[in-house]
C-alpha cells in the first residue's frame, strides 16, 4: 500500500485516551481541558473527539484553543444560584424553563457543558461579581447580563444577639454547599473576621436560600448567610454585610428563544418591579444592563 494511501485512511480525530497520552497526562486532565475550552474538540453524540490537525497546531503554539461550544442546542433550562424573586419570576412569566438550581459553580459547569441555556450568578471575586469567573472559562458566544443587585447579610434568630461576622466564634452556623455563591463569600467574610474555623456547623448543608432561613427558624442553628428577601418572609433579624451582582449568564442563540424572551419581557414590568420592592433587599433598576460579552 502506498504511503499516500496510507495518509488518507489515517483517522482525522484523536480519542482522549489517544490525547492523553500523546499529552503525557492522565484522560480525566485532557477532559478538564476540554470542559474548561482549553483544548480543541468536538462534541458528537456525547462522546468527545480531538481533531487531529488542530491539536498539533495547539501543541506547536501556532492556533489557540478555541472556546467550548455545545454542538447542540441547548434544553431551555435555567441552572445556577437559587434566587426567590428570579424563582417567582419563571413562573409568573410562563415561561416554560426548567430550573437546576445547585449552586453557582454547578450552573456555571452545568452552561459550559451545554446543559443549559442560562446560568444564575453570584460568585465573588476581589473587584466584584462573576465576571473575571466567566471569563476565565472564555464561553463562546455569550452574554452575561444584570438580573439584580442584592443585599446578602446573617439571618438570625430576634434574639441571637449577632451583630457582624465577629459574633459567630462558638455559635451554630448553617452553611450552604460546596459551590454555592453564598458559601464562596461565607468562606471569605469567615476568614477576613478570623472566624472560620470557630463555628459549630450544622450537620446538613442548607441547598437553597429557603433552607438555610428554614433551619434559623426551627432553631436548628443560630445564623446563616442569606439574603434579606428571605430573613424578611421568615421574619428573621438581618444584619447587612454585602451588596453583590446577581447576574444570568446566556447563550447568544437562546437569548431569542421563546422561553427566554417570556422571561426577560416580564422582568421588565410594573409587576416585577413591585414584587422585587415587596420582597425587600433587591434593587432591579439596572436589570438587563450588559455586564460582559464573549468576543
Amino acid at each position: 500500500m502506498a504511503a499516500a494511501e496510507r495518509e488518507t485512511r489515517e483517522p482525522a480525530f484523536l480519542t482522549t485516551r489517544e490525547v492523553a497520552e500523546l499529552l503525557r497526562v492522565k484522560e480525566r486532565k485532557v477532559y478538564d481541558l476540554a470542559a474548561a475550552g482549553e483544548i480543541p474538540h468536538r462534541r458528537v453524540t456525547g462522546k468527545l473527539l480531538f481533531p487531529k490537525d488542530e491539536i498539533a497546531a495547539w501543541i506547536s503554539g501556532e492556533a489557540p484553543a478555541p472556546a467550548e461550544r455545545p454542538a447542540a442546542e441547548r434544553p431551555p433550562v435555567l441552572a445556577g444560584s437559587h434566587d426567590p424573586l428570579l424563582e417567582w419570576a419563571m413562573r409568573e412569566s410562563g415561561s416554560g424553563l426548567a430550573a437546576l438550581l445547585d449552586g453557582s459553580g454547578d450552573g456555571l459547569d452545568r452552561f459550559m457543558r451545554g446543559e443549559a441555556a442560562l446560568a444564575a450568578l453570584h460568585i465573588p471575586e476581589d473587584g466584584g461579581f462573576n465576571i473575571e469567573t466567566v471569563a476565565a472559562r472564555q464561553p463562546a458566544d455569550v452574554v452575561l447580563i444584570a438580573f439584580a443587585r442584592r443585599t446578602q447579610g446573617l439571618i438570625t434568630a430576634p434574639s441571637a444577639g449577632i451583630g457582624g461576622m465577629g459574633d459567630l466564634a462558638g455559635r451554630r452556623v448553617v452553611l450552604r454547599q460546596a459551590g454555592a455563591g453564598a458559601r464562596a463569600l461565607f468562606d471569605r467574610l469567615g476568614a477576613a473576621a478570623g472566624v472560620a474555623d470557630t463555628i459549630l456547623v450544622h450537620p446538613t448543608l442548607a441547598r437553597t436560600e429557603t433552607e438555610a432561613a428554614a433551619a434559623v427558624y426551627a432553631g436548628e442553628a443560630d445564623a446563616a448567610l442569606g439574603l434579606e428577601a428571605v430573613a424578611q418572609q421568615f421574619r428573621l433579624s438581618f444584619r447587612p454585610l454585602v451588596d453583590e451582582a446577581f447576574d444570568l449568564l446566556i447563550d447568544r442563540h437562546a437569548y431569542f428563544t421563546p422561553p427566554v424572551q417570556a422571561l426577560l419581557a416580564f422582568c421588565r414590568t410594573p409587576e416585577f418591579a413591585a414584587k422585587a420592592a415587596a420582597m425587600g433587599g433587591y434593587d432591579v433598576a439596572g436589570h438587563g444592563r450588559v455586564r460582559w460579552l464573549s468576543r
